[in-house]
């Protein structure tokens, strides 16, 4: 009986060890796993930090650009609001800088691109009219919404 102990018990430590084993190796499979999870979230979060920056540096180039003849009050509100939007800004953000909205809003119906370059130039003539009258009626408001998203990071 003695002897059918000890190999029992010999066997019984050979399985703990072997479990043992296999326990650490699936454990440190386990943490290389969690290490490669961690540097792919970090990258991910380098990669949507770096976009989110490149985005409010574009709100701000636009901003800057509100005033000069280098962009319509039309096209910079088209512009920062979906900018804005791409972001995910909060509703509080989005009614301070309502402007934007309300003009982009206002003008949105007016072809673009190809459709644009399909109108004539009556049509052309009257959609410009009715762009110049909105941006006339939101220019102040527009303007003011430029010079306080300066500076402004989202």
């Amino acid at each position: 009986m003695s002897s059918t102990w000890i190999i029992l018990s010999i066997v019984g430590a050979v399985i703990i060890v072997a479990l043992a084993v296999v326990a650490g190796i699936l454990q440190y499979k386990v943490h290389k796993l969690n290490q490669a999870r961690k540097a792919q979230e970090s990258a991910l979060q380098a990669e949507s930090d770096a976009q989110r920056e490149r985005i409010n540096k574009s709100i701000q180039v636009i901003a800057h650009a509100v005033g000069s003849d280098d962009i319509t009050l039309t096209e910079a509100s088209i512009r920062i609001s979906v900018l804005l939007d791409s972001l995910g800004i909060e509703d509080e953000v989005r009614e301070e800088f309502s402007a934007f909205y309300e003009l982009k809003g206002a003008t949105e119906h007016i072809p673009f691109l190809d459709a644009w370059k399909a109108l004539s130039k009556k049509e052309k003539f009257r959609y410009d009219r009715e762009r110049t009258t909105q941006e006339q009626f939101h220019e102040k408001a527009v303007v003011d919404a430029a010079k306080r998203i300066r500076g402004r990071n989202f």
